[in-house]
């Protein structure tokens, strides 16, 4: 298996140093309490800021316009929970495509390496870490057990590197099942797909080889 070092060899990663999460008004219910035991540590021997993230996507048509939405929170150590919400839409692209952007959104918001637990209903993106098929794709060249090409490969890429930083755990919920922060996003992803005013183009999207 490959080494996230040996990856970020050939896939220099980036991360924004604007954003972190906002000061805001707590939801009820938003974050999910306790920790993993131990806490982790950051390069330095310190321990990591937790964030909690929730991240969602969408896409009328699949293919066709589409979006995310990303609820990253935060709570100090005098018990203030800070919270920040990002979206984007996209004039044309996948629903699978949108909820790696919502998680690659989430990673790259963050200016310093944390433990980051992701909350998402896409079983696309969840199973992808906690059964380990990336590491196989990886291990490949981006092809399948089927030597199939991997689709999505530049957000799989873009992914992993914004990943690298953190101590990073994948949650699946299941979607459109009352959720408060799962619906939230999911209103945020579909509010940005629909804002014909405001889409981007997808750079990375292919019609080719989706049918």
């Amino acid at each position: 298996m490959a080494s996230f070092e040996e990856f970020m060899t050939e896939h220099p990663g980036v991360l924004s140093d604007e954003l972190v999460p906002a000061e805001g008004t707590a939801e009820k219910g938003g974050s999910r309490s306790g920790g993993k035991g131990a806490k982790a540590r950051d390069r330095k021997g310190g321990n990591l800021m937790r964030v909690v993230v929730w991240t969602d996507g969408s896409s009328r048509g699949n293919p066709g316009p589409g979006g995310y939405g990303a609820v990253l929170l935060y709570t100090d150590a005098s018990g203030v929970e800070h919270r920040r919400e990002l979206s984007q839409g996209y004039r044309e692209t996948t629903n699978n495509r949108m909820e790696l952007m919502a998680v690659i959104a989430a990673l790259e918001a963050l200016r310093r390496p944390c433990e980051v637990e992701v909350h998402s209903d896409s079983q696309y993106v969840v199973n992808a870490f906690n059964k380990g098929w990336v590491w196989g794709w990886l291990k490949k060249g981006w092809k399948t057990a089927s030597k199939q090409p991997v689709k999505n490969p530049d957000l799989w890429k873009r992914l992993l590197a914004a990943k690298r930083p953190h101590d990073v755990t994948f949650v699946w919920v299941k979607g459109h099942a009352g959720t408060d922060l799962n619906e939230r996003c999911d209103e945020l992803a579909t509010t940005a797909a629909d804002d014909a005013a405001h889409l981007i183009e997808d750079e990375g999207f292919s019609p080719q080889g989706l049918f």
